[in-house]
């Protein structure tokens, strides 16, 4: 099984080989299937996040039944794992960074973070992260590609994650327990087949729903999947490990996961979802060569983001959640407004 630290290689390599005229290296569904303009026209820039409405908010509201509160983000360090070559470096300059000031003698410290702010630890997927090489150039969610005019290195514009921050998530959570459904923590796929047990399917989604007792998923929804791989780097514990034993479980978490098949994607869209999230790192499964139900890599990446502009959210902690079985709450999250990011860090919160 690949690392995706050798995932992202071979990804990179892959766009490198060629350039957009190279056929071999191109894909132009989002060109002969018309993925553009999205449902909301040829100027949106959020996506499926428009689908909220006043009347889904306040249902939404109604579900904090407990007054119980659960944060579910992970904790942002530089022994966690990532993805490829990122990393997070923390640094306080100075030591204070600043002062005395006054009679008083105030002193204050500051942070300097070095990392991939938008795709490191708990992370949001926004509408800059993802997109397919056409042979017309790269091209991202409604039609906008990386040669347009406003997108650079130095932010991606229209593609920007503040977009979607204007609107924020406020909607009705749900929880799918693979791990209760399966009788333990899923294992990294082998097979891209929908009956390997480490692959979610559509089938898989509506026996969760039915077996924990909730309605139907449905427009507006934010969906999320408890796999247990997200166990092996769990912010409870990790700072009891030593380096070694770190290590290890870094490997362990990096060498793949279970998460969604494409058909329990494409099922999810069907019922206009607008944000996916999981206890891994990439919500889908990646297992066999790096592929999930079928062999192509991050299907469910291409076919919700860059198609229907249903964003993703990353390593999230559900424990909480699954604990005490909150598998309907109101889930409450917004990106960060980083002008032309390609995503944000967070701390999501479930209220139940």
């Amino acid at each position: 099984m690949k690392s995706y630290v050798q995932l992202a290689a071979l990804v990179g390599l892959a766009i490198a080989a060629g350039g957009p005229a190279a056929a071999q290296n191109v894909n132009d569904a989002p060109l002969t299937e018309k993925w553009a303009p999205s449902e909301w026209g040829p100027d949106d820039r959020a996506g499926a996040v428009n689908r909220t409405t006043p009347e889904l908010v306040l249902k939404a509201v109604r579900l904090v039944k407990q007054g119980k509160v659960a944060t579910l983000g992970k904790v942002y360090a530089s022994d966690a794992p990532a993805f490829g070559t990122r990393s997070w470096k923390l640094v306080i300059p100075g030591m204070p960074t600043g002062g005395p000031f006054g009679t008083q003698k105030l002193i204050y410290n500051d942070e300097y973070v070095s990392t991939e702010l938008g795709q490191i630890g708990t992370q949001f997927d926004g509408p800059g992260h993802i997109g397919v090489m056409t042979s017309k150039g790269m091209y991202f969610y409604n039609g906008r590609f990386l040669g347009d005019k406003g997108v650079s290195a130095s932010g991606l514009g229209p593609l920007g994650v503040e977009h979607v921050a204007e609107k924020g998530f406020v909607c009705r959570g749900v929880l799918l327990d693979a791990v209760a459904l399966r009788g333990g923590p899923l294992p990294i796929p082998r097979e891209h087949s929908a009956s390997d047990p480490g692959i979610v399917t559509a089938k898989d989604v509506e026996e969760m729903v039915k077996r924990q007792g909730i309605a139907p998923i449905g427009a507006g929804d934010c969906v999320f999947l408890h796999t247990g791989h997200g166990d092996i780097w769990h912010p409870k514990n990790w700072d009891t490990f030593d380096a070694a034993e770190k290590a290890k479980r870094v490997a362990q978490f990096n060498a793949g996961e279970p998460g969604f098949g494409i058909s329990a994607c494409e099922y999810l869209a069907e019922r206009k979802i607008i944000l996916t999230g999981a206890d891994q790192w990439a919500v889908e499964a990646v297992g066999k060569d790096a592929g999930g139900e079928n062999p192509q890599p991050f299907e469910c990446h291409i076919k919700l983001q860059t198609k229907r502009g249903i964003w993703n959210l990353e390593n999230l902690d559900l424990s909480q959640l699954v604990a005490d079985k909150a598998y309907e709450f109101l889930f409450v999250w917004s990106p960060l407004k980083m002008k032309g990011a390609t995503g944000s860090p967070g701390n999501p919160v479930a209220l139940y």
